[in-house]
């Protein structure tokens, strides 16, 4: 598990070519805003989250814990929602509008890219 990396995913990479072919420029882990956000929109005030179904919790096939220490995982599963939920308010505060990506949803591109099409707003 430690070689799971946490930028430049390939559910990461999806996202960012959609977004790229429909002419949208973006920033990319801005560490000045509250979660280092994966994509940042600033022309629309918009950040997009691009999160792993497993390491996040999404109530999806791939989000299931492990069989073994499941003390763990569920702690560690409930520390991320935790946080990632902080870390939004902190960013709608700042009048940010966020969304989330999960990674099962990059295996419908045409569908994940009317989602983000209107959420840019385009």
């Amino acid at each position: 598990m430690r070689s799971v990396g946490t930028k430049n995913t390939g559910p990461e990479m999806i996202v960012r070519r959609l977004l790229h072919r429909d002419g949208y420029r973006f920033a990319l882990h801005r560490k000045d805003l509250p979660g280092s956000p994966d994509i940042v929109l600033p022309k629309y005030r918009k950040i997009v989250f691009v999160h792993g179904c497993f390491w996040h919790g999404h109530d999806c096939g791939k989000g299931k814990l492990p069989k073994s220490r499941k003390a763990y995982w569920g702690a560690k599963i409930a520390a991320n929602k935790a946080r990632d939920k902080k870390r939004i308010a902190a960013l709608r505060r700042l009048k940010w509008s966020v969304a989330v990506v999960w990674q099962c949803q990059t295996k419908t591109p045409d569908k994940l890219r009317t989602e983000l099409l209107r959420f840019v707003g385009k």
